[in-house]
């Protein structure tokens, strides 16, 4: 890779997550030593970002590029390091990046977490990715950072051997609407998920991993539609997001990789008022409906205030909003004191240890996936050599479990930490 080239390339910076990004990499970059770039499609709106953003930075370069144009792409990507794409849904707009990062072997980093999208990248660019000497690593923002890596960092800390591991997302508590609380391009996200996540996903499933792994026993079981746990308080339902599948997905790499018996995973969003799990309720059930077919969609894209009670419109969040709510991620693991030989080997007793650990955030999510999604950069910068296979389509907990980047997100405030451990 050549050593002229920015270390770090922001494309969709005029977009809502993309200015929280721009915003960030202004803070980091000084302790950092790095240079970066931004990129879009408008020359005009590029440069009132980096005046807003970066305007006690001399000469930040602005690249135009359209992902309908591929030469624009190339263009920008072989002047990065790494690419960090804020530019989504990604369903739509993420593949041809993809195909331009490998073209001019630049390292790519986004925040999706569209899980259509992630398996077939996968699927499609893995092994030229490999090729190319590159990493292409998704959901490196609030999803999936402190779910995937928060996993790891308990199975580390356990100090045994991990059956299974229970995810709990605390949700904001929300008392009044003064929304939007979420930009429009998460809601196109959210609808693209709902039309996906059935057949379509399963087929990308069976391509992926044609081989099941291996019965591990005891099985962890789903606690139903809403139930109360003992380590989040509130109500708790299944998360119908990529969290579970992804985290699934780093397990099954770090056994075929490295022979560790991977965890089984459930995945649950916790409401801490009645009203919100009502409000939830309502809306996954108008989703569901109108998700999956076209005039449904055109409804739900044109009136998202009136599907979403305001907490979405087509206008941005106030960041202000977000400043009162922090967030924090709740981990559950059972277990056994001892490490068997082969991770298919099968324990005699029940699990006899628990952990519990916790991943939290003073920031708002928005602004946390920024500081996530240029830390997972930086991380690939400076420690591609701990990362495996010199390149791939890759999970963040694949891409990073070997390297410092919890340590590296513990000193931006995004907190991982052992809670309580306890032995039968």
């Amino acid at each position: 890779m050549a050593n002229d080239r920015l270390d770090i390339v922001i494309f969709g910076a005029t977009g809502y997550t993309g200015k929280h990004v721009v915003k960030s990499v202004t803070h980091m970059r000084k302790e950092q030593k790095m240079k970066f770039g931004v990129a879009g499609r408008r020359q005009e709106a590029l440069e009132a970002v980096v005046k807003e953003f970066a305007s006690d930075i001399e000469n930040v370069p602005i690249l135009v590029a359209d992902v309908k144009d591929e030469e624009s792409l190339k263009k920008m990507t072989e002047q990065a390091r790494v690419l960090i794409n804020c530019c989504g849904p990604y369903r739509l707009y993420g593949e041809p990046v993809v195909k331009a990062c490998i073209a001019t072997r630049t390292h790519y980093v986004d925040v999706t977490a569209e899980e259509q999208f992630m398996m077939e990248m996968q699927l499609k660019y893995s092994e030229a990715a490999k090729e190319a000497g590159i990493y292409v690593v998704s959901a490196c923002g609030f999803d999936c950072i402190p779910s995937d890596l928060g996993i790891l960092f308990t199975q580390e800390k356990f100090g045994g051997e991990v059956n299974d591991v229970e995810v709990y997302i605390k949700m904001l508590t929300i008392t009044d609407n003064k929304g939007p609380y979420l930009n429009y391009a998460t809601w196109e996200s959210a609808i693209l998920y709902f039309v996906s996540r059935t057949n379509e996903l399963q087929e990308l499933r069976n391509k992926l991993f044609p081989t099941k792994l291996p019965e591990f026993t005891p099985k962890l079981k789903s606690r139903g539609m809403v139930h109360q746990s003992d380590v989040s308080e509130g109500w708790s339902v299944p998360l119908q997001s990529c969290d579970r599948s992804l985290a699934l997905r780093t397990q099954r790499f770090l056994y075929e990789k490295y022979k560790e018996r991977p965890a089984q995973v459930q995945v649950y969003t916790t409401i801490t008022s009645l009203f919100g799990l009502l409000m939830l309720f309502i809306f996954g059930i108008m989703l569901s409906l109108l998700a999956p077919i076209a005039c449904g969609r055109k409804l739900l894209l044109k009136y998202p205030s009136l599907f979403t009670f305001g907490f979405i419109t087509h206008e941005n969040p106030d960041p202000e909003l977000w400043k009162s709510m922090p967030f924090s991620v709740t981990i559950k693991a059972r277990g056994w004191t001892e490490k068997l030989a082969e991770p298919t080997d099968k324990h005699i007793n029940p699990p006899n240890k628990t952990v519990i650990t916790k991943v939290s955030g003073v920031s708002a999510p928005y602004e946390a996936a920024s500081i996530m999604a240029i830390l997972s950069a930086i991380t690939i910068l400076n420690e591609a050599g701990k990362m495996p296979d010199n390149g791939g389509v890759l999970t963040p907990g694949a891409a990073f479990g070997k390297t410092s980047l919890v340590e590296q997100l513990n000193k931006h405030n995004i907190k991982f930490e052992m809670i309580s451990s306890t032995v039968k």
